[in-house]
């Protein structure tokens, strides 16, 4: 599961996109204008970005120069209606990966999106192991041992998180933040539920979890059962 921004004017491709990319899977955040485009790249992180070209207040392209110019390193599809290398070639120096022309098919964007993923340092491959754990990303499928473990969407995508990157402690609120939409009234409560249902999953009867919480700051997957956090 990625997180991705789309930004985009026009009402019902914005729609058509954001149902297409969480269709296969992805956290998508959208909005229709430039200033509100800057807040949430200001706010949140993202996978990859759908910028639209022309947008209200403030243009994609002033977007994409003030998102890179801030250090901003997150892969950016432009959408346009602008047919020109010319316009092309301000796209790509302002900072774009990708352009895609209106009109567009919706499986072509898809294809565009997986590719940038398939770029990202990372996610190198589709499948991680914690000690019997293997989460295979490609599959949506998790086994321990030569059992097949069933987790539910946001259990998955949880587990995913912590496994890619192991030992990294991450607050309620930065799993909240990239797990669930902006729009979502997740809690710090509601991933203790989660990760507590994922323990009874990826646990052996007895030992240590290999999720800890580390008091005051959050949940972190060990790379290796019996390490101190």
């Amino acid at each position: 599961m990625a997180k991705i921004l789309v930004v985009e004017d026009n009402a019902d491709l914005l729609d058509n996109i954001c149902e297409s990319l969480s269709a296969h899977q992805h956290n998508v955040d959208q909005c229709s204008d430039g200033l509100s485009a800057l807040t949430y790249l200001k706010t949140y992180e993202y996978d990859v970005i759908v910028l639209d070209w022309t947008l209200p207040k403030v243009s994609g392209i002033e977007i994409l120069k003030q998102y890179r110019g801030q250090g901003g390193a997150t892969p950016v599809i432009m959408l346009t209606g602008r047919r020109d290398l010319d316009d092309k070639e301000v796209g790509f120096d302002a900072g774009a990966d990708d352009y895609l022309t209106k009109p567009f098919e919706l499986r072509e964007l898809n294809m565009r999106v997986g590719s940038l993923l398939r770029r990202g340092v990372k996610a190198p491959t589709d499948k991680m192991q914690i000690a019997d754990v293997v989460l295979d990303k490609q599959a949506k499928r998790v086994t321990k041992g030569d059992t097949d473990l069933k987790l539910m969407p946001k259990d998955f995508a949880i587990l995913e998180l912590l496994m890619s990157y192991p030992d990294k402690v991450f607050s309620a609120e930065a799993i909240i933040d990239r797990i669930w939409s902006t729009s979502s009234d997740a809690s710090p409560d509601v991933v203790r539920k989660h990760i507590n249902r994922i323990r009874t999953k990826i646990d052996s009867d007895s030992g240590e979890s290999l999720i800890r919480t580390v008091h005051g700051m959050g949940y972190s997957l060990v790379s290796t059962p019996g390490k101190e956090v």
